[in-house]
């Protein structure tokens, strides 16, 4: 009896042991909505959460990794590289990526960020030197922004997805030229901007002449036409100038009337000046009149 007294408390004392390493041994956990969960058995992937909440897992028999849900970010150390046309550029890149079949990540990388960041930044480095050695300096420069980086993103993810990661962007921070031909390639690119300011201003030109031409050869129209009206109303008014006095002077009372005025306007132009000797007809109207012999 007292064996068995002696016995209990050692046995309490294994099962209460055995019950905290199996409590300690986690059959509960809970993934975190930004994770998944790797549920292996034996070296095997047995099955992956997706879904956050509380679970549970077989202790001692199964391990669970976390692996992140959310994009990642991952900063490039700038590298050299070449285009089509042999100019050396320095390109800066960084990514952004994400695990988007975590089986595949785990069986390629055993759930690896670093080794993940790795392969990304060797596939990063390879489509960048791949697009841009298959463009001219002159196109890269052109295609700076949304366009290239959607190139080289393409790229990029040709191979990785075998890791089960996607490449969600390959962005360049900056893309620039190695000091000992910047130089040069900035004062081609003034060059190039003052011709093109140069063929715009030369095509300014080119129109304002062309209009001030167009402009100049209305105005001669116009000129022409008003001056043909002018010489219409000129002669339109110098033949009812005529039809009045033709009206006036129509009978031969009032013609000679006429004539007599007419005389007497000449005689008085004609004693203007120091010079007051005048040499008449006598059978002008002026001496008619002035020696008292006219009607």
């Amino acid at each position: 009896m007292k064996k068995i007294t002696a016995f209990a408390p050692k046995v309490l004392l294994t099962i209460v042991v055995i019950g905290l390493i199996f409590i300690m041994a986690g059959p509960f956990y809970t993934v975190p909505s930004n994770q998944y969960a790797v549920i292996m058995q034996f070296g095997k992937i047995v099955r992956v959460d997706t879904t956050p909440g509380l679970k549970t897992k077989i202790p001692f028999i199964q391990s669970m990794t976390y692996i992140p849900k959310s994009v990642q970010i991952y900063d490039i150390a700038p590298s050299d590289v070449i285009t089509k046309d042999k100019k050396s550029m320095i390109a800066d890149d960084y990514i952004l990526w994400e695990v988007t079949d975590p089986t595949k990540f785990v069986k390629s990388l055993n759930g690896s960020i670093s080794g993940a960041q790795d392969r990304c930044s060797v596939a990063a480095y390879n489509a960048t030197k791949n697009i841009i050695s298959s463009m001219s300096q002159d196109d890269i420069i052109a295609a700076r922004g949304e366009k290239l980086t959607d190139m080289i993103t393409a790229d990029t993810n040709r191979n990785i997805g075998e890791y089960g990661i996607t490449i969600v962007m390959t962005e360049i921070k900056s893309l620039d030229l190695p000091d000992d031909n910047k130089e040069a390639v900035y004062q081609r690119m003034i060059s190039e901007r003052n011709n093109i300011a140069a063929s715009y201003q030369a095509k300014g030109e080119s129109d304002a002449q062309k209009i001030k031409n167009e402009t100049d050869k209305e105005v001669t129209v116009m000129q022409a036409e008003a001056g043909k009206k002018a010489a219409i109303l000129e002669a339109q008014g110098e033949s009812e100038y005529m039809k009045t006095l033709q009206d006036a002077y129509n009978t031969e009372d009032k013609a000679a009337f006429y004539n007599y005025t007419r005389s007497l306007d000449a005689l008085r132009n004609s004693m203007k000046g120091s010079n007051k000797t005048i040499i008449l007809d006598k059978d002008s109207e002026i001496a008619k009149v002035l020696y008292g012999t006219g009607n």
